[in-house]
């Protein structure tokens, strides 16, 4: 075979490299948030669905014996329809801050956010289906907490459809700060007890009536996400409810929902490139 210089090519005609130009690869389309976001919620609940219904009715449990407690207490009022709300909430909280932030710990140290980093859907997907998923197993025992609360209390029933508002908007609060906990944790025994501290402020802060408890107390109150929730739901067993401080506090409940799900999203991403 000869080879032929390539000054000494007639005009007009190209070499093979310079007749085919390298282009880059086509890839594929980038996965879109909400059909990510669907995969992982569904992944996510079929994996705990086993493993997380008995924590459920340990959570649910140990609501209604505080209710039962509180019961020799609080007559009624307002001091019982706080413990009624916050007994409700700490329902959430045990599922979406506690059992969440334990699940990223654990995640973590054992490499599995590895398999998450290799799969093609946006980190957001992974922290809001995992979000999710978990706060989907608080349904049923907050709904079954607050209709015993209200017959123990003798609350009227009529407003527990709020309770539709009250557990997304809370649950994404507490799972937001349950996952970042998680993720942030260098331990994941840190990150239970992380959890475990978090729970245990929801219950001391959420469920005893606010009228007894000191003003430092009360300011550390107003920081828990849980707290806007249960105020939430409490005022709505009012004769006549504010439902504009019902909405203003939903509200609050929601723009924190949102900022500690970025939160655990940046988390997410920080741990999963280290």
């Amino acid at each position: 075979m000869s080879v032929v210089p390539a000054g000494a090519l007639p005009a007009g005609v190209l070499t093979a490299e310079e007749a085919a130009p390298t282009r880059p690869a086509a890839l594929g389309p980038r996965a879109r948030l909400w059909p990510s976001l669907a995969a992982v919620y569904r992944a996510q609940l079929s994996r705990a669905r086993v493993a997380r219904i008995p924590l459920l009715f340990v959570a649910t449990f140990q609501s209604v014996g505080i209710m039962i407690l509180m019961r020799g207490v609080v007559d009624g009022g307002g001091e019982a329809r706080a413990v009624v709300a916050g007994s409700s909430v700490l329902v959430v909280a045990f599922v979406a801050l506690n059992l969440l932030a334990q699940y990223f710990g654990q995640l973590r140290a054992s490499g599995g956010l590895d398999h998450y980093a290799t799969l093609p859907v946006p980190p957001a997907a992974v922290v809001l289906g995992a979000a999710g998923a978990y706060a989907s197993f608080t349904v049923p025992g907050t709904v079954v907490t607050a209709v015993f609360g209200c017959a123990l209390y003798g609350l009227p029933l009529a407003h527990l459809w709020i309770l539709a508002a009250v557990i997304p908007l809370a649950g994404a609060a507490l799972a937001g700060l349950g996952a970042a906990l998680g993720l942030l944790a260098p331990r994941p025994e840190l990150a239970t007890l992380l959890g475990q501290l978090g729970m245990s402020a929801a219950l001391l802060l959420g469920v005893l009536p606010p009228e007894r408890m000191p003003e430092a107390v009360r300011l550390a109150r107003d920081l828990l996400p849980s707290t806007y929730g249960v105020e939430a739901f409490a005022r709505t067993f009012a004769p006549h409810p504010d439902w504009a401080h019902v909405l203003g506090d939903l509200g609050v409940c929601g723009v924190v929902g949102v900022i500690s799900l970025a939160v655990a999203t940046w988390a997410y991403r920080r741990a999963a490139v280290q």
